[in-house]
C-alpha cells in the first residue's frame, strides 16, 4: 500500500491498522506532509507495529513503484487517460493474478484532500473506483485502504457465506428428527388433531417442513420431544 503525500500521522496510523486486519503489512510513503518516524501514527495504529515498523519513505511516487510489476491507482473521478477502471473486487483479484505469477504489485492512495495527481496515476496499469453514494463520494484514506484490504483478503479467505453455532449440542440427524416427527404425529392422531383423514398427508407434509425449516439441534429435539410427552400426559390425566 503506497500512500502519496499523506498530511497526517493519524490517518497513516489509522491506515496502517486497516492493513493489518487484513494481512496487509507493506507500507510505503511517499514524501509525507509531516516527516517520518511519526509518534501519532504508531499511537493510533492500535498496535500495528509490524506495518509502522517496516514503512519505507520514497521522494517520489516513481521512486515507491520502480520496482514494482503492477500498480493500480486509487481515483474517486475519472481521468483523462485511457486505463482499465477496476472495482476493489476485480482490483483484488487482479493483484492476487500478479503476484501468483511472481510478480510484485502496489496500490497508490493519494493525499487525503486532494487524491493523486494525473501524473501520479499516468505511472499506474489501472485504477480503482470504489461504487460509493454519487451524492457524497467522499471517503478518508484509512476507509479506502480498509476497502481494498478487505477485498484482498476475502479473496482467499474460506469463511462459509453461512453457518450455525450449536453451542455445547451438535446438529440433529434424520434419525433424530424422524423419531421426533413420529412421536409428534402419534399424539396429533391420538388426539385427533390430524383431520379429515383426506388432509393427514398434506398436513403432515406441512408440520414436518416447519421443523425442517428450523434447522434443529440434538438438544432441540429432545426438548419438543418433552414438551410433547408432557402436554399429552396433562391432557390424558385431565381426560380431554
Amino acid at each position: 500500500m503506497i500512500l502519496v503525500e499523506p498530511q497526517m500521522g493519524e490517518n497513516i496510523g489509522t491506515a496502517a491498522r486497516a492493513m493489518l486486519n487484513f494481512g496487509l503489512s507493506e507500507m510505503r510513503l511517499v514524501a509525507p506532509r509531516d516527516g517520518w518516524p511519526n509518534d501519532r501514527a504508531r499511537a493510533v495504529s492500535s498496535g500495528a507495529d509490524v506495518v509502522i515498523d517496516g514503512v519505507v519513505v520514497h521522494a517520489t511516487t516513481a521512486g515507491a513503484v520502480a520496482d514494482l510489476d503492477y500498480v493500480i491507482a486509487t481515483t474517486a473521478r475519472h481521468r483523462d487517460m485511457m486505463k482499465p477502471v477496476l472495482t476493489p473486487e476485480t482490483a483484488a483479484k487482479k493483484l492476487r493474478e500478479v503476484m501468483a505469477a511472481g510478480g510484485r504489485a502496489g496500490v497508490l492512495f493519494g493525499p487525503e484532500r486532494t487524491g493523486l495527481t494525473n501524473d501520479d496515476v499516468v505511472l499506474a496499469d489501472a485504477t480503482l473506483m470504489v461504487p460509493v453514494n454519487p451524492a457524497f463520494a467522499s471517503l478518508n484514506l484509512a476507509q479506502a485502504v480498509l476497502l481494498i484490504g478487505y477485498e484482498w483478503f476475502k479473496g482467499a479467505d474460506e469463511t462459509p457465506a453461512e453457518r450455525m453455532d450449536y453451542l455445547d449440542t451438535r446438529p440433529a440427524t434424520k434419525e433424530e428428527l424422524l423419531g421426533f416427527f413420529e412421536h409428534l404425529e402419534g399424539e396429533l392422531d391420538r388426539f385427533g388433531f390430524l383431520k379429515p383423514i383426506e388432509k393427514r398427508p398434506s398436513m403432515i407434509r406441512n408440520i414436518r417442513n416447519l421443523f425442517q425449516r428450523a434447522a434443529m439441534s440434538e438438544q432441540e429435539v429432545r426438548t419438543f420431544r418433552g414438551i410433547v410427552a408432557a402436554l399429552s400426559s396433562r391432557r390424558a390425566k385431565w381426560g380431554g
